[in-house]
């Protein structure tokens, strides 16, 4: 089996909402298999192992419904994913809470409901989370309370394409916003956990960080050598209250193999994380066959990674039953 754990549904009884209230993701009305649960079953069925965790893309609750509506909004998502996964469990082995998060008492009640009651798999944060860092002290109940239910937190970031990259612009240009900025974003917020401390207060926090870790593994030596010298040369305090070396709270993290294939990349993350801190994620449908070339290329590259078949087993299944507490 392929448990693919980064991949993307428009809850179908809230298509029009998200439409009319994102302009980015009703640009994307002909990618039917983002909304359509037909034509999604038929993309399926060309890969008859895979099986998927739903996550909502786009805009959240508050985002959506504004800080009065998100609490209904996001326990009427919920529902209609859990009822997705009650109705098509040999399609789907999970999904993802979104969260009403203008509102903390809110969101510590709605994961209850969507853990205990729904059976959902974990919660998605859209980062930054209402446009705030994540290590802001007011996220703290939220990290503590999935470390509580050994759950994930799945990131997934968000840049704005009217902020522009150059000060003199009005825009972001060349989707410079989403190639490269979704990127910058994750790791952003990976670096912001670390040295605020929160990685270093919560060691049983687990998040998944999308795109494969981000800039990360591939700047790994960066990473220790940047502040290692920061420390020694500049007398920074970055590093207090860390028991740690910054790289090994880094290292930490989850990721998934959302690379459209790249093995390269794929070997460069898995000497950073290991294979175990690996799952498999396609972001399906967003590609330009929705969701199948995206999908054919992510798991040949992690067929052609040069590790044993055990650790490609647990890439593809294994690590996603464990972190997600999955039935065997």
């Amino acid at each position: 089996m392929m448990i693919d754990i980064y991949c993307h549904l428009i809850p179908p009884k809230l298509k029009e909402l998200m439409f009319e209230k994102q302009k980015t993701i009703k640009e994307l009305q002909t990618n039917v298999c983002l909304y359509n649960l037909d034509e999604r079953f038929r993309f399926m069925d060309r890969y008859p192992e895979l099986i998927q965790v739903l996550t909502v893309p786009g805009a959240t609750p508050d985002e959506l419904a504004g800080p009065a509506g998100a609490v209904d909004l996001a326990r009427r998502t919920n529902d209609e994913l859990a009822e997705l996964v009650d109705r098509y469990p040999w399609r789907f082995a999970g999904a993802v809470a979104v969260l009403p998060t203008s509102d903390i008492d809110a969101s510590l009640r709605e994961i209850d409901r969507a853990v205990n009651d729904l059976k959902l798999r974990g919660i998605l944060l859209r980062t930054p989370i209402n446009g705030k860092p994540v290590d802001r002290p007011e996220f703290l109940p939220i990290y503590q309370k999935m470390c509580e239910l050994n759950l994930p937190i799945w990131f997934h970031p968000h840049r704005n394409p009217n902020v522009p990259d150059y000060p003199d612009e009005t825009e972001s240009k060349y989707l410079i916003w989403h190639t490269w900025g979704l990127m910058v974003e994750s790791t952003y917020a990976m670096t912001r956990l670390v040295f605020s401390g929160i990685m270093e207060k919560y060691p049983k926090l687990k998040i998944i960080i999308h795109h494969c870790g981000a800039m990360v593994p591939y700047f790994g030596e960066r990473i220790t050598n940047h502040y290692n010298q920061s420390e020694m040369r500049n007398k920074t305090k970055f590093t207090v209250g860390l028991t740690e070396m910054p790289v090994d709270y880094f290292r930490r993290f989850y990721t998934d193999t959302a690379l459209i294939g790249n093995t390269s990349a794929l070997m460069c993350a898995h000497e950073f994380y290991g294979a175990e801190k690996m799952l498999f994620g396609t972001d399906s449908p967003f590609d330009a066959q929705m969701g199948d070339y995206g999908t054919k290329r992510t798991i040949q590259a992690v067929k052609d990674m040069n590790i044993s078949d055990a650790e490609k087993k647990m890439i593809f299944e294994g690590n996603a039953r464990k972190l997600l507490r999955l039935p065997v």
